[in-house]
């Protein structure tokens, strides 16, 4: 149940607080309602039931050794991490237990971490009823940034079984490969660009839509616009409302923030400096590359017209001697 607020009929736009920062996520994902919701409409499933294990990581930066530490030293950044243990309903109505790992991050280039934190989940054995029990696992990651060469601001990654040897696609699901492989969804916020809300799974993305902000230079609250009937987008809005209308949650928001731009002054500069790096390296590579097919088409064609003169010498040769013949015939 939401409060008095949240169960009114809502006008058609109001102002939320930016569900990409990790306060606000945090608490939306601790309200039961909204975490089936969100979960259920991208894995496609029904939720049943949820239990949560919250779990945050904060990378702080490193003194050298030799030197005291300092203000910076007290700078960090988080990918907030967020474990459900649910039960589903299959749409063949089976019920099964899954784990879900929800990992956020505004900085999608750190790997390293994402698979930290899933190989600490692959060593977890879960009590269910007193028996010890290794769960399936679904990964969702919800980036702030945008993935190279991916424009769609939400993909599936999914496994298919094949039988190799004749060729054919296997329906049939073993728990063994279950439990040690995973599907994973990726959300781009910075790619969400609804214009239109067609479906639930858009509806849901357009909160997450990195636009329509409010103050220029700020992040933390944007209009938005509600062209659904759908009340759990609605209850979800109206508690977005209501953080950014709240001002010690405001602050919050605020103050996390606040300490992003302190990061990126600190390290962005550099981070963009070795992307640059990368892509001229990447760019020069390429560029050899294609220099060097180049080169291997000229040799390529040396070779074919080498080949062709040898070919027709060859033929002379052989109109020569069938000439001699004639004659010697004669």
């Amino acid at each position: 149940m939401g409060t008095k607020k949240q169960n009114e009929e809502y006008p058609k736009s109001c102002v939320i607080a930016n569900p990409i920062y990790d306060t606000v996520f945090k608490k939306l994902m601790e309200n039961e309602r909204i975490a089936k919701f969100f979960l259920g409409t991208l894995l496609g499933e029904n939720i049943v039931s949820l239990t949560v294990h919250p779990q945050e990581f904060t990378y702080r930066k490193k003194t050298e050794k030799g030197k005291k530490s300092s203000d910076d030293d007290n700078i960090g950044y988080s990918i907030y991490r967020i474990d459900f243990m649910a039960t589903i309903e299959t749409k063949e109505g089976e019920w099964k237990k899954i784990l879900i790992e929800v990992q956020k991050s505004w900085d999608e280039t750190d790997v390293i971490r994402f698979r930290n934190y899933l190989a600490e989940q692959y060593r977890i054995v879960d009590r269910i009823n007193g028996e010890e029990i290794v769960l399936p696992i679904t990964t969702i990651y919800l980036l702030g940034g945008r993935l190279a060469g991916i424009e769609s601001p939400c993909i599936k990654v999914e496994r298919h079984y094949r039988d190799m040897v004749h060729g054919n696609p296997i329906h049939a699901k073993s728990p063994f490969v279950e439990k040690l492989t995973h599907d994973s969804y990726v959300i781009q916020a910075g790619r969400i660009a609804n214009e239109r809300y067609g479906t639930k799974l858009n509806e849901l993305l357009s909160l997450f839509e990195q636009a329509h902000f409010i103050n220029q230079g700020s992040e933390i609250s944007k209009q938005y616009t509600f062209l659904s009937n759908n009340k759990d987008i609605r209850f979800i809005a109206s508690a977005l409302n209501e953080m950014v209308a709240d001002p010690a949650e405001r602050e919050e928001i605020e103050k996390e923030a606040e300490a992003l731009r302190t990061i990126d002054a600190l390290f962005g500069k550099t981070h963009r400096k070795q992307q640059r790096i990368i892509e001229e390296q990447e760019k020069t590579i390429e560029e050899k590359d294609k220099a060097l097919g180049e080169q291997a088409k000229t040799i390529e064609e040396k070779d074919k017209t080498i080949e062709e003169k040898e070919k027709a010498l060859e033929e002379k040769d052989k109109q020569l001697a069938e000439l001699m013949r004639q004659l010697n015939a004669k």
